[in-house]
């Protein structure tokens, strides 16, 4: 009876050990964007990179007179996207996109956070949680 106890306390702090590591090592995007930067540019998706802990879509921008800028737009976990309806093809290469987002703190990272990507046709796509209306 003893061993059965011990043993099932062992279980329990073994499972909040790991399950609250796991919930910590989670980001916050206030770590990482700033609210204060918001941005609003269109571009063409060149790729979709559907994976875990978030899916990534690299948006190239051209601007007259500049080289082109490839953002890295942050979206939701693949299996929150998929459960709004969302799939890996939602989002083509060669799509032409307006995104919403915030930028990273850091002025070298090409990232963009809390992103709602709006294709030609209106269709909110990976919608995030950003800025109503940014601008550059």
């Amino acid at each position: 009876m003893k061993n059965d106890a011990r043993q099932a306390w062992l279980l329990l702090a073994a499972a909040t050990m790991f399950g609250t590591s796991a919930a910590l090592a989670h980001h916050s995007t206030a770590a990482e964007f700033d609210q204060n930067k918001p941005v609003t540019f269109t571009g063409t998706v060149q790729k979709v990179m559907w994976m875990n802990p978030h899916i990534y879509t690299l948006v190239e921008v051209k601007s007259a007179g500049a080289a082109p800028m490839v953002y890295h737009v942050e979206g939701n976990p693949p299996n929150t996207l998929f459960r709004q309806g969302w799939r890996k093809d939602s989002l083509k290469v060669g799509d032409t996109v307006t995104v919403n987002g915030w930028r990273a703190k850091n002025p070298d990272s090409p990232n963009v956070g809390q992103a709602t990507i709006t294709g030609v046709d209106g269709k909110k796509v990976f919608s995030g949680d950003g800025p109503a209306k940014a601008t550059d």
